[in-house]
């Protein structure tokens, strides 16, 4: 059994609860979205087939504890489920970084799913697999990435109506080159939302490129 692998790359986990810690990212290639703030375009061609014994030799090679399956949309390849349990088997703290629009209930229940809600900005939001909420753990994350305010008074809105504060952590994070994040930090303080700000650690410290 293979992969097709854009990159696999040691860095520090830049979103989620495990921002700032030392993780390898194994991206996978290819994506079904086309979101307008896409920051991983790079990875929706190319790449090369891998089996998955050379995938878990590279990560075991950086010496981590995390591992993060990303991409591009990782789910889109359906042998990426049996990675994941094998990155389990082998001891790993992993997550997968998936964009809400495949179904998320087959990945093994060790794995933290970080998964996005596509907001109207994103060009993308009818591709939300909806069901996807009612699957979510409680070490789980959902994240909205957020255009502009419209997409955070649309963001409230699905947080009331699905209460997925009640099921896992919620992270709002603000366009790249969008939503300012000090906008976004007074919205969500003025409206005493139960969310966590996140800002891209990764392109704080290196920008926008790949491979960080």
């Amino acid at each position: 059994m293979s992969l097709r692998i854009h990159e696999i790359f040691y860095s520090l986990q830049g979103e989620s609860s495990r921002v700032g810690l030392p993780t390898v990212f194994v991206r996978l290639t290819g994506c079904p979205l086309r979101c307008g703030y896409c920051d991983t375009e790079y990875a929706f061609h190319g790449g090369s087939t891998q089996s998955f014994q050379d995938i878990l030799s590279q990560v075991d090679a950086y010496q981590a504890k995390f591992v993060c399956v990303t991409g591009g949309e990782p789910l889109a390849q359906k042998g990426c489920l049996q990675l994941l349990t094998m990155l389990c088997d082998a001891g790993y703290g992993v997550s997968i970084e998936t964009s809400g629009a495949m179904d998320i209930s087959p990945v093994d229940t060790r794995v933290s799913v970080i998964m996005d809600i596509k907001t109207p900005g994103s060009g993308e939001v009818t591709k939300n697999l909806w069901s996807n909420i009612g699957h979510l753990k409680a070490q789980d994350e959902v994240k909205f990435v957020l255009v502009d305010q419209a997409d955070y008074v649309w963001s409230k809105q699905i947080l009331s109506e699905y209460k997925i504060s009640e099921k896992c952590p919620v992270l709002f994070s603000p366009g790249y080159h969008t939503l300012k994040a000090d906008d976004l930090a007074a919205l969500i303080l003025g409206d005493h939302l139960h969310v966590r700000m996140q800002v891209q650690l990764h392109k704080i410290l290196w920008g926008e490129k790949a491979g960080v």
